[in-house]
């Protein structure tokens, strides 16, 4: 196991290093961020000057190798748009993410599990049908869609909850129902698959034929190994939430990474996108490897050579 982890952690550093010369280049060919920095009547020798300043005058190479050189020392440059360190300013809106993402994959634990054992236990009854189709509409809904509804409806309408911002528990509802009915869906389908195969199982009816109640059956003995594939998903689904944050923190105002990213994007401000990239980038890949070692932990039948 330890040696399973050491070569996952040294497989972290190419992968980084590879995203961030894929992020750098296409915010290299993006457009010259000099162009909004200066104002209109701006001239060509001031435009130079600046670039000049900024190292944007050197090639391609040499401006990548001051990039790395720079990033090995935690140094991805300063946002012109803020006036502050890049790291600094992401760091600063990470909480926020946190909280959304953590509200959102809650909503979805606390729905999707009920839910999805129910569903399986009645298999092809009126309530399976409404699980499923619930399932799939959750699904299939796109995230600026059901954010917009949730506003029209809870906000506009019915004057309950707040339209955007970070102030209260209150403003966290909308969001975190946004963010995490995909995944909810997604859950609900597998926590079914899953429970339906276990179920069937010898040592289930085995449990069965010997008089135990239904609900000893299905949550002592079914539901545990249940758990393993919902475990799994539940991290796997961190990059699900890194896009889906980018649209809901965009709908609903929520100061997090996601809107920070769309509003650099916008103004080109490149040591905030490669910043935030490379921050993201590595919590999705250390969930991924929290991921391998819970599902090792909870079945043995796993080993990492």
């Amino acid at each position: 196991m330890t040696r399973y982890l050491f070569w996952r952690i040294l497989q972290i550093i190419p992968v980084l290093f590879i995203i961030s010369f894929i992020v750098f280049f296409l915010v290299y060919v993006a457009g010259d961020p000099v162009s909004l920095m200066l104002p209109e009547d701006a001239t060509e020798e001031d435009r130079q000057v600046l670039r000049e300043a900024l190292g944007l005058d050197q090639p391609f190479i040499v401006q990548y190798g001051n990039y790395v050189w720079g990033m090995l020392q935690g140094d991805f440059g300063t946002s012109y748009h803020y006036g502050g360190d890049a790291m600094s300013i992401v760091l600063e809106r990470l909480p926020a993410t946190f909280e959304l993402a953590l509200a959102a994959i809650a909503f979805a634990i606390i729905i999707a599990i009920p839910l999805g054992v129910w569903s399986a236990t009645v298999k092809n009854s009126p309530i399976d049908l409404v699980a499923t189709g619930i399932a799939a509409l959750g699904k299939a809904m796109p995230n600026f869609w059901l954010g917009i509804m949730l506003i029209l409806f809870f906000s506009v309408t019915l004057g309950v909850l707040p339209v955007s911002g970070r102030d209260s528990m209150s403003h966290l509802i909308l969001p975190a129902i946004t963010l995490g009915t995909g995944i909810f869906a997604e859950m609900t389908r597998l926590i079914r698959s899953s429970m339906l195969d276990t179920l069937n199982q010898d040592y289930i009816r085995t449990a069965k034929s010997k008089g135990l109640k239904n609900r000893v059956v299905i949550f002592k003995h079914a539901f545990k190994n249940t758990l393993i594939p919902v475990i799994t998903i539940t991290f796997l689904q961190t990059s699900t939430l890194v896009g889906g944050t980018l649209i809901t923190e965009t709908v609903f105002a929520w100061p997090g990474i996601g809107q920070l990213i769309i509003q650099a994007v916008n103004t080109r401000d490149m040591a905030i996108v490669q910043a935030s990239v490379f921050i993201i980038a590595l919590i999705v890949i250390l969930m991924n490897l929290v991921a391998d070692i819970l599902y090792r932990l909870f079945d043995p039948r796993v080993k990492y050579d």
